[in-house]
C-alpha cells in the first residue's frame, strides 16, 4: 500500500507544487495537509481557500494536540529562538508524524513531497526518519526555480499570497525569523497580533528568558516612532540598491522587489515557509 502526502505551508513554493502535481499527476491520489498552529497569518487562510478551489478537494488541517500556550509553559515561558525552535518541532513536525505514524508502522509506503526548488541548492529536504517514508522533490526535479513558482501560480489564477506585499514568509504572526521591517509591517498591517507577540515577550523576560522575538532588540524598543522611522529608511535603502543590481523582467519591466526578494536568505524552516 502507498500513502502520497502534500503538506502546504501557506507560501508560494508549496502552492506551487500543489498546482505542479495536480497538473502533472491527475491520477495521484494526493493528500494535502496544512498543519495549523492557530497563531497563522489571516492572509495564510484567505490563501489556502484559494489553493483549495483551484486543487477541488479539501486542505486537511492537522491541529497540534497542544496549543502554543501549552508548550511555553512546558518550555519555562523561553520563546523559541533559531537555537532553541522547539514551535517548529511541537507544533509543526509532531503533528506530521502522528498523522503518518500508524500506517507507517503497518507497513505503508508513504511519499512525502516536499517544496524545494531548483535554484535552492543550499537546502535539503527534510531527513526522512522512518524506513517507509520517502521524501521527493519534484521541484527541483523538474528544473522549477522561484520564476517557475510564480508563473504556476499566475497560470492558475491563484496568485501570491497577501502578505508577500508587506512580509516575506509565511508562518505564525510572530515568527521570530522576521526581520526589523517586517516588525514594522505587522505592527501596521496586524496591531492585535502585534500586541500579543509584546504580551508572549514581557511574560518570557519575566521568566527569565534570554530572547526577545527580535534579536538584541524588545518589541517596545522596535515600536519606538525614532526606531521605526530608521528602521523603514535602512530597508528603503536596501530596497533601491537590490533595484540597482537587479536584472530587469521582460514581462514585468517596472516591478519594484518585493520583501521576499530582498528578504529571502535561506534561513527560514523549511516547515513552515515553504
Amino acid at each position: 500500500m502507498e500513502r502520497h502526502v502534500l503538506g502546504i505551508s501557506g507560501g508560494r513554493d508549496s502552492a506551487a507544487l500543489a498546482v505542479h502535481m495536480r497538473q502533472t499527476r491527475p491520477e495521484l491520489k494526493l493528500e494535502y495537509f496544512f498543519t495549523d498552529t492557530g497563531k497563522e497569518l489571516p492572509e495564510v487562510y484567505d490563501f489556502l481557500g484559494r489553493l483549495e478551489g483551484f486543487l477541488g478537494v479539501p486542505i486537511q488541517r492537522l491541529n497540534p494536540d497542544r496549543d502554543f500556550d501549552f508548550w511555553l509553559r512546558e518550555y519555562n515561558n523561553f520563546l523559541p529562538s533559531p537555537r532553541t525552535r522547539w514551535c517548529t518541532r511541537q507544533l509543526k513536525l509532531l503533528p506530521f508524524e502522528n498523522w503518518v505514524r500508524p500506517d507507517l508502522d503497518a507497513g505503508v509506503n508513504i511519499f512525502s513531497y516536499v517544496a524545494i526548488r531548483a535554484d535552492e541548492n543550499h537546502r535539503e529536504g527534510l531527513t526522512s526518519t522512518h524506513p517507509n517514508l520517502q521524501v521527493v522533490l519534484p521541484l527541483r526535479e523538474r528544473g522549477i526555480d522561484k520564476g517557475g513558482v510564480i508563473e504556476l501560480l499566475e497560470g492558475a489564477g491563484i496568485g501570491l499570497p497577501e502578505y508577500y506585499r508587506w512580509r516575506s514568509r509565511s508562518g505564525c504572526t510572530f515568527c521570530f525569523f522576521q526581520q526589523k521591517i517586517e516588525w514594522v509591517n505587522l505592527m501596521r498591517e496586524h496591531p492585535g497580533a502585534f500586541e500579543e507577540a509584546k504580551r508572549y515577550e514581557k511574560n518570557a523576560l519575566e521568566h527569565g528568558s534570554p530572547f526577545t522575538w527580535s534579536d538584541r532588540e524588545s518589541l517596545d524598543e522596535l515600536a519606538a516612532p525614532e526606531r521605526v522611522a530608521q528602521i523603514e529608511s535602512d530597508f528603503k535603502i536596501r530596497q533601491e540598491r537590490a533595484k540597482a543590481r537587479r536584472r530587469p523582467n521582460a514581462l514585468r519591466p517596472g516591478e519594484d522587489p518585493t520583501l521576499a526578494d530582498l528578504l529571502e536568505d535561506g534561513a527560514g524552516c523549511l516547515v513552515c515557509h515553504k
